[in-house]
C-alpha cells in the first residue's frame, strides 16, 4: 500500500473474531487502547484511502485519535462475502468487532454515503458505544431506491427498482478490469470526476486523484460483492434486489435505520452535505425512477406510480424526529459541493467536524447552515 498512503499515514491489519480489517492511522499513533477516537467509515466503491487528508488534519489539531477502516470487500480488509439478507449488518458487526478488539472507549463515528448507513446501523445495535455521529452525504435512512415520500414508503413489496440490478454494467466491468484511464465515461476516474465530486472540484494535487482511483479499484466485484445479484420483478423497471452483495444491502426490503428516533440515548449528529450532490439527492441520477423521469430507462410508469426517491428529504424527516424525541442534530450544507465534502472542501469539512466533536450537546436544528468565511477560519 506504500504508493497510495500519504506521508504521515500508516496501515495496520487488525485481526478480529470476524475477519482481518485494514486500519489507517497517523504515524506513531497506536490504533489500540483507550482514549477519544474518531473512526471514519468510507462509502461504496471506495476505501479508507479517501479519509487520509481529513485524518492528517484531525491529528494535527490533536483533538482525538483518528482511525479509518476498510470495510469487507474493499481496500486491504478480507474480502468476505456480503450477506444482503442482513442489510448492512455484516459491516456494522465488523465495526463492532474492531472496536472490541482495539479496546476502544465510546467512539465518534464518521460515515460517508453507504458508510453513514453502516454507522447508523451500529448506533442502533450498540448505542452505548457511540459518543457522536457525523453523516457525510449519507444514504437515506430507508436505503437507495424503491421508496417514496418523506416517510420512506416502499413502492412495491419486493423492492423493485433497487438492488444489484441497478448498477451500470460498464462501470462494473471497468472496476473488474482495473481501468485507471478516463477514455470511457464509465471508467472509475471519469465517475470520480463527474459524480463523486461536483465537476471541476477535485483537489489540485494530481497524486490525490490517483489515490482515490486506486481506492475505487480496490472494490471487489461479483454477486457476493459489488454490485450483488438481482431478481426479476413484475413491476417497472423489471428488477428486484437479490440476497447477496453490496447494492442489495441498501434495498428497502432489508435496510431501515429510521429506528434511531426511538433510542433512549441519542448522541449528537452532524449532517454535512453538498448542494450539488448528484448521487444522494431528491433527484439522484443513480435512482432508476429519476432516470425514468429523464427518459434514460424506458417504460417509466409515471410520477403517480414510481416517483423519484426524495433522499435528502427522507434524511431530514428522520433527523427532525430524532431532535423532537430528545436528540440533536446540525445540518451543514456546502454550496457547489458534490458527494464528497471531505474531498472537495477539506478545510470547511474539518472545521465543521472539529466543532461537532467539541459540542457535547447540540441545540436541535432543522435549519441548514451554509458556512461563510468566518465559519471556516
Amino acid at each position: 500500500m506504500a504508493d497510495v498512503l500519504l506521508p504521515g499515514i500508516t496501515a495496520t491489519r487488525v485481526t478480529t473474531p470476524r475477519l482481518t480489517q485494514n486500519v489507517l492511522h497517523p504515524d506513531g499513533v497506536d490504533p489500540a487502547g483507550p482514549g477519544e477516537t474518531v473512526l471514519f467509515v468510507h462509502g461504496n466503491v471506495s476505501s479508507a484511502l479517501f479519509w487520509q487528508p481529513t485524518m492528517l488534519a484531525v491529528a494535527e489539531v490533536g483533538r482525538a485519535r483518528p482511525l479509518a477502516v476498510d470495510l469487507r470487500g474493499y481496500g486491504d480488509t478480507d474480502p468476505l462475502p456480503v450477506d444482503a439478507n442482513r442489510g448492512v449488518r455484516d459491516w456494522a458487526d465488523d465495526l463492532g468487532a474492531l472496536v472490541d478488539t482495539l479496546g476502544l472507549d465510546r467512539v465518534h463515528l464518521v460515515g460517508w454515503s453507504m458508510g453513514a448507513g453502516v454507522v447508523l446501523q451500529h448506533l442502533l445495535d450498540a448505542p452505548e458505544r457511540v459518543a457522536s455521529v457525523a453523516l457525510v452525504a449519507p444514504v437515506s435512512p430507508y436505503g437507495f431506491g424503491g421508496t417514496a415520500g418523506p416517510e420512506g414508503r416502499r413502492l412495491s413489496e419486493d423492492g423493485a427498482g433497487s438492488g444489484g440490478g441497478a448498477a451500470n454494467p460498464d462501470f462494473v466491468a471497468a472496476l473488474a478490469a482495473g481501468d485507471t484511464g478516463d477514455a470511457a465515461p464509465t471508467s472509475p476516474r471519469s465517475i470520480l470526476r463527474a459524480f463523486y465530486v461536483a465537476p471541476g472540484s477535485l483537489p489540485l494535487d494530481p497524486r490525490l486523484e490517483d489515490v482515490f482511483v486506486a481506492a475505487m479499484l480496490s472494490t471487489r466485484t461479483g454477486e457476493d460483492h459489488y454490485p450483488g445479484d438481482s431478481r426479476p420483478a413484475s413491476t417497472w423497471p423489471g428488477l428486484a434486489p437479490g440476497t447477496r452483495g453490496v447494492l442489495n444491502t441498501m434495498a428497502p426490503t432489508v435496510f431501515d435505520v429510521s429506528g434511531i428516533v426511538d433510542l433512549a440515548g441519542k448522541p449528537p449528529v452532524l449532517w454535512i452535505r453538498g448542494d450539488a450532490d448528484a448521487i444522494v439527492s431528491d433527484a439522484s441520477v443513480f435512482d432508476l425512477a429519476q432516470l425514468g423521469v429523464l427518459g434514460a430507462v424506458p417504460g417509466w410508469p409515471g410520477e403517480h406510480v414510481c416517483p423519484p426517491q426524495p433522499m435528502v428529504t427522507q434524511t431530514r424527516a428522520v433527523l427532525d424526529r430524532y431532535a423532537a424525541t430528545g436528540g440533536a442534530y446540525r445540518e451543514v450544507v456546502l454550496p457547489g459541493v458534490g458527494h464528497s465534502p471531505h474531498v472537495e472542501r477539506p478545510q470547511e469539512f474539518t472545521v465543521a467536524l472539529l466543532e461537532h466533536l467539541d459540542r457535547p450537546a447540540l441545540v436541535p436544528s432543522n435549519t441548514p447552515e451554509t458556512p461563510g468565511p468566518g465559519d471556516v477560519g
